[in-house]
């Protein structure tokens, strides 16, 4: 089959491998580009936590907490000069605001309602701002939690935002610290789920079929293959499922330990602004010209 410098591109976007070995998997892989990018990641060329599709895309993270109930919201524009203006940051905060009080079904639905702060369609309110702020907005996606204890958020510059949904015997100042601190761990450690139980097989299936597949197992027997694999995926896992984390504030103990007695983690959220969206590709210098030619 012939190998596509187009194919070689997506597989280096998917991946970030260089362009020969991206092209090697691909030759070995006759084409197919899932079987190629697994090639890659046995090779330990790829990473594994490497996202599908690159990351890019301007806007914030807002967040808003009432009570029992907290919401988050990602805002996109298409400028990282646009981001930062107060504007626009109100208006993330006001439909971080909106998410939580109307609790909407989804964004085309939120679109229709009244906003609760200015009492007007939102989506009359993104237009305004677009008008006024002269580039698209759009409400790319939200989380809402309604807790029977506390929910806690913490956002980082604006570019990651994590929302949690804690349980305890009641919301002291202690608890409310820690469910805090829990917050900005998430944000830092990226975990995928709270504990081993959410894990579905079908995801540690696919990592141990990554494992069993790499170079420097090739030559073991079946059985000490097995054992060594038992225990890298145990690490793994580890490394995805929050309680099992060690604790960014303190290494020594884990979030489990942290938590023990206190509370409980119900459910999270983490946003990452713009992942998975492509960027807008712009040439600064020749955007200055245009608008002096203009």
């Amino acid at each position: 089959m012939e190998i596509k410098a187009s194919m070689v591109k997506e597989l280096r976007d998917k991946t970030g491998a260089g362009m020969m070995d991206a092209k090697k998997a691909l030759v070995e892989a006759n084409g197919d580009m899932d079987k190629a990018a697994e090639l890659l990641r046995q090779k330990g060329i790829a990473s594994a936590d490497k996202k599908m599709g690159r990351i890019a895309a301007e806007g914030v993270v807002a967040t808003y907490i009432d009570g029992k109930i907290g919401a988050m919201v990602e805002m996109n524009c298409e400028t990282d000069f646009v981001a930062k203006n107060e504007n626009f940051k109100n208006l993330s905060n006001m439909m971080a605001e909106a998410v939580a009080k109307l609790n909407p079904a989804d964004v085309d639905a939120m679109l229709k309602m009244d906003c609760p702060v200015c009492k007007k369609p939102i989506d009359d309110v993104i237009k305004e701002q677009i008008a006024k702020i002269g580039e698209k907005i759009t409400i790319r996606r939200f989380v809402r939690y309604e807790a029977n204890c506390c929910v806690s958020t913490y956002v980082h510059n604006g570019k990651i935002g994590v929302l949690l949904d804690v349980k305890c015997d009641s919301c002291s100042d202690e608890t409310k610290t820690i469910a805090k601190d829990i917050c900005l761990h998430i944000a830092s450690s990226a975990p995928e789920f709270v504990s081993r139980d959410e894990i579905p097989a079908s995801v540690i299936e696919e990592e141990k079929r990554i494992e069993m597949g790499k170079e420097d197992l090739a030559s073991k027997p079946e059985a000490i293959r097995e054992k060594i694999v038992a225990g890298r995926i145990d690490k793994l896992m580890a490394q995805r499922c929050l309680l099992d984390q060690a604790f960014v504030k303190d290494p020594n103990q884990t979030i489990a330990d942290l938590i023990k007695g206190k509370l409980s983690v119900v459910r999270f959220e983490r946003y990452v602004l713009g992942e998975g969206l492509e960027k807008r590709q712009d040439n600064f210098a020749d955007e200055v010209m245009s608008q002096i030619k203009g």
